[in-house]
């Protein structure tokens, strides 16, 4: 690799990957910390089983509509402003969840956090596109995608410890949960003002050789792909492909974190708190190393398919098999699940980078994101109405695992899968 290629990558990943990582972790977390609080909040509230299901994936619901156009409005506007502002406005939101203490109130801010949030990871997986060449994506994209175990590491003990400050200054657990977690994400809206270039051209941080050397790279690689319009985002038929294939990514991955805390104390036979939250992070531990790893093999060997399609494959005999065994056997199958529930989707969007360019990648991730948007909602309503369709709970896991295998098959027709003339989609999705 060229020497000043080289250093811009490692410029880029110094300055870039930890700001990204703290971003991903307090956006999983604000979406996810309902999670921690179901048991109490509901308590606290009033609120049915099917109104928290409703409420945990209505936020899909809007992040689904808004993904393509937040992405095109963030090439246009440019990452800083775009990202500093939706990360400042969702960070408000998260806070206000803790004056939600009624169905109505929960669905309404629920909802205008998915709004909010609907940019940011989008934007993310198009920032990576646009200052990282192709063969280093997966490896970081990985160290990107860490922040989700981190967020449900790290998040596991903060959000269970703040949850025991149940009755300070007259208010509950969840109440400090939402709002002490929620600030943290303001502060990272106003810092990102200060901190983001919008484009390598622009980075204060790379010298004007280093600059040009990674801008020759990346267009380069552009060259190569004809699928560069908007309508080439929605039209294209490996597009529609991998973007039902993400839907089942996320049903496996939100059926396994909205429900994994109090999975857990069931197994533990306890309830939700700060103990059984430091049992909830092992699977995500698990996942980190996983994370680390797996895209950075996948760079490696150049193999994209193989890898993802194994990878999801794990995760839903991970989620199966944990409502079938022992708890000490279930908490090593939930080990595995987290770790092909996070480590699939790096590898995974390596893909459509691959294939579109310009506007088009910037409404395709949005659009494969949309599906993916639409599986987060119906996640935890799939996995209720299985649980209660059977009448047991291990009915809901087997479900998402039964779907997360057929995502893993999908993923292995992809090199047979009908191209469109004039785009080399099976070399470009089959390996490196």
């Amino acid at each position: 690799m060229n020497t000043l290629l080289e250093s811009a990558i490692k410029k880029n990943r110094a300055r870039l990957i930890p700001f990204m990582l703290a971003l991903y972790i307090l956006a999983f977390l604000d979406r996810s910390n309902i999670g921690f609080a179901k048991e109490t909040y509901q308590l606290d509230t009033g609120l049915s089983n099917e109104a928290y299901a409703l409420g945990a994936g209505i936020f899909f619901v809007v992040y689904a509509i808004l993904g393509v156009p937040a992405n095109l409005l963030m090439r246009k506007f440019g990452a800083r402003s775009w990202i500093g502002g939706t990360t400042l406005i969702w960070g408000l939101l998260s806070a206000a969840m803790g004056f939600a203490d009624s169905e109505t109130k929960f669905l309404v801010v629920r909802t205008l956090l998915g709004a909010a949030e609907a940019g940011f990871f989008p934007g993310m997986i198009y920032l990576t596109s646009q200052w990282f060449p192709q063969s280093n994506r997966a490896g970081i994209m990985g160290l990107f995608y860490m922040g989700a175990p981190l967020a449900l590491t790290l998040g596991s003990p903060l959000s269970g410890a703040l949850l025991e400050m149940h009755g300070f200054m007259g208010r509950p657990g969840w109440f400090w949960m939402f709002m002490i977690e929620g600030i943290l994400a303001v502060i990272a809206g106003i810092f990102t003002f200060f901190y983001l270039d919008d484009t390598p051209a622009a980075a204060r941080f790379l010298t004007p050789q280093e600059k040009q050397t990674l801008q020759t790279q990346l267009e380069s690689e552009e060259k190569n792909k004809t699928a560069t319009h908007l309508r080439d985002a929605v039209i294209h038929g490996r597009v529609w492909q991998l973007a039902l294939i993400y839907m089942t990514i996320q049903i496996a991955v939100y059926g396994l974190i909205f429900f994994l805390p109090s999975q857990v104390a069931q197994l533990m036979g306890t309830k939700v708190g700060f103990v059984a939250s430091l049992v909830t992070a092992i699977p995500w531990i698990a996942a980190l190393f996983g994370t680390w790893y797996i895209p950075r093999y996948s760079d490696k060997t150049g193999e994209r398919r193989l890898i993802a399609a194994a990878t999801l494959l794990c995760a839903g005999l991970g989620i199966g098999i944990s409502g079938l065994v022992s708890p000490l056997a279930a908490i090593i199958a939930l080990c595995v699940a987290a770790i092909g529930c996070i480590a699939v989707q790096p590898v995974f969007w390596t893909m459509p980078t691959q294939l579109l360019s310009g506007t088009a990648l910037a409404a395709g991730i949005g659009f494969v994101n949309l599906f993916g948007a639409v599986g987060g909602f119906l996640a935890p309503l799939i996995r209720v109405k299985a649980e209660s369709g059977f009448g047991n709970g291990a009915a809901g896991l087997l479900t998402l695992a039964a779907i997360a295998i057929v995502g893993a098959l999908g993923i292995l027709t992809l090199k047979a899968a009908t191209t469109k003339p004039g785009i080399n989609t099976a070399n470009n999705l089959s390996s490196k």
